[in-house]
């Protein structure tokens, strides 16, 4: 028996916003009341996630982000995602004895493009300053936030390897020389002096865009980059595998560096277009679920039953293992995206889908890339005789332990129509140490590549990492209806893609789809560091009700049994057809918040 319950949205028709820190929700709300749009309100409130949730994003980190701007028929990707530096070769990282790339340390790091993003998307579809967008986040920078209890835990869990090893976090990070008590107010000088020095060199241009430009200059070509750069010459820092080396991110890396907007890729289904990012992300993972998905009689299934949930884990496993043999960044790979998303492969995937889980790693045999599902394969039944120590891999809520966070999502839709999600992560306190002077830490988004040859996800110089991170939009016959997302690393998209069926075809609402029991396979190679992937394993909450339990592993799934409402942190944000505005946020952790008005 589930112990789900119903739950009302947040209505209005003035603007709503979305985060996973009631911090950020009501700084975002704060800037519509103030008379800016969506785009101002999504930038304001990403800055101030990278102060309220460091364990989970930063200002070195990577965002990609997905809007439709209000008049127009079609959604559009701004891309933050750096690609590898010019040293980032395989041969280097060979040569310092690595089989992985670490999960933390300065060989984890990719050119940052959060910052980038932000600016680009204040420039073109803002109205703000870079003043009033940057405020609320400068104010808790000075003023301090009350640390959460998750930022303490990864804090008190790196506190030797601060005062050891990272001695530049250790002095953000251990204010007085202790780790801070949970509700303390932490804060970060080093961070808003940066942000006030962008402030300062903006406003020299006496011109908003120009202005925008000029902090972009700042932060790739002028003072930010320096600083990096100096340090980087220099720093041996430790890693993941308890070993120091140095890093390879240089000057010319930064300045070469600009985001960049870009079609997304789409699939109809059942009266909806959704749109994700590239297969620079795991997002088409999302779409071919759908379309493994179409044909299963999923919209007849009770959305909280063994059948629904046994399909729809089915289905993202075959995604999934597409994921790991064939995108990458497509920039430097043929990927094959349009067999992938094509309604034959579809149903030839389709096929697969047995009344028993699968416990084999089936990446498609697409004529000319059999080669890469070969070594897919090869590389889920792969071991590493690793160290792990500097806390490695992503924050994510994977495993649910104490040691696991998320990263951080954003939704906002305001009253003429503009609609925005966002995912930033990366950048967070346990990824490096703090850039002296800086006040943020550099990502560690390399991880995600491979160091073998002729992989889409080999590493390779100016080569995007095929990002976890993974925002998305919904249209409904055509019209702007949905933005959504989570954090959750590999679990992004399979926390979303129940949502959305339970929201299309289960009748739920917003908040009542984001309540209901989440479940996710780690039956796949996972994107991070020590990349394990265990065959037919999965994780479901225990308020889905010990009898969908005992029938999942009556068809073969190792059931994983989850605290109740620990698993997964969507959010959402909707426009209806008669002009309402509605938005829900996961009540799990207690942390993320839907406004409206």
């Amino acid at each position: 028996m589930s112990c789900f319950t119903t739950r009302p949205e947040i209505t209005g028709s003035f603007g709503v916003a979305t985060s996973t820190h009631w911090i950020a929700s009501a700084v975002g709300f704060g800037i519509l009341e103030k008379g800016g749009n969506a785009f101002d309100a999504a930038v304001a409130m990403g800055f101030t996630l990278q102060v309220v949730e460091p364990h989970l994003n930063g200002p070195g980190g990577e965002v990609p982000i997905i809007f439709r701007a209000a008049g127009e028929d079609r959604a559009r990707v701004l891309c933050g995602q750096g690609g590898a530096p010019a040293g980032a070769t395989i041969a280097h990282y060979r040569s310092e004895g690595l089989e992985l790339i670490p999960g933390s340390g300065l060989l984890a790091t990719v050119i940052p493009g959060a910052f980038d993003a932000w600016m680009l998307m204040l420039r073109d579809h803002g109205t703000m300053s870079l003043r009033e967008v940057l405020e609320p986040a400068i104010h808790y920078l000075e003023a301090g936030h009350p640390i959460l209890p998750h930022a303490v835990d990864a804090i008190a869990n790196l506190e030797d390897l601060f005062r050891e090893e990272w001695p530049t976090s250790a002095a953000i990070w251990l204010p007085g020389g202790a780790v801070p008590e949970v509700g303390s107010l932490v804060r970060n000088p080093d961070l808003a002096r940066t942000w006030r020095r962008i402030i300062d060199e903006a406003e020299a241009a006496n011109d908003r865009e120009a202005g925008i430009d000029r902090a972009r200059d700042a932060f790739y070509r002028g003072f930010v980059a320096e600083a990096i750069a100096e340090y980087f010459a220099t720093a041996e820092v430790m890693d993941a595998t308890g070993e120091r080396r140095r890093g390879v991110l240089t000057g010319d890396d930064l300045s070469g560096f600009e985001a960049r907007y870009e079609d997304p890729l789409t699939l109809d289904y059942a009266g909806w277009t959704v749109a994700k990012a590239g297969v620079w992300s795991q997002g088409p993972a999302f779409l071919q679920t759908l379309a493994i998905l179409d044909g299963t009689g999923i919209d007849q299934m009770d959305p909280l039953g063994p059948d629904f949930v046994h399909n729809v884990i089915e289905a993202m496993k075959l995604a999934f293992a597409d994921r790991e043999a064939h995108y990458g960044d497509p920039d430097f790979s043929d990927v094959p995206v349009e067999t992938l998303l094509s309604r034959a492969y579809a149903a030839e995937r389709r096929a697969l889908i047995g009344a028993e889980a699968s416990t084999e790693q089936r990446p498609g045999r697409i004529p000319g890339f059999e080669h890469l599902a070969d070594a897919a394969i090869m590389r889920a039944g792969r071991s590493y005789d690793l160290a792990v120590g500097a806390d490695a891999g992503e924050p994510t809520m994977a495993r649910l332990t104490e040691r696991r966070g998320d990263t951080v999502h954003i939704d906002v839709i305001d009253r003429w129509g503009n609609m925005v999600a966002a995912t930033p992560s990366g950048g967070w306190l346990q990824s490096s140490p703090v850039i002296p002077g800086l006040g943020f830490a550099l990502n560690s988004r390399a991880q995600m590549f491979w160091l073998d040859e002729g992989l889409p996800t080999s590493l390779a110089p100016g080569r995007r990492p095929r990002t976890t991170l993974t925002p998305s939009l919904a249209f409904e016959d055509g019209a702007p209806r949905l933005a959504f997302g989570t954090p959750g690393g590999d679990q992004q998209d399979q926390w979303q893609i129940a949502f959305f069926l339970r929201h299309v075809h289960g009748g739920m609402n917003l908040q009542e789809a984001i309540d209901a029991p989440h479940s996710h396979s780690l039956h796949f190679t996972s994107s991070f560091y020590p990349r394990a992937a265990q065959p037919g394993r999965m994780v479901l909450e225990a308020n889905a009700g010990p009898d969908l339990a005992a029938a999942l592993r009556a068809r073969g799934h190792d059931v994983e049994v989850a605290d109740p409402w620990s698993v997964g942190r969507m959010s959402a944000a909707s426009l209806g057809a008669d002009g309402l505005l509605r938005a829900a946020a996961s009540p799990r952790l207690m942390k993320g918040y839907a406004v409206g008005r």
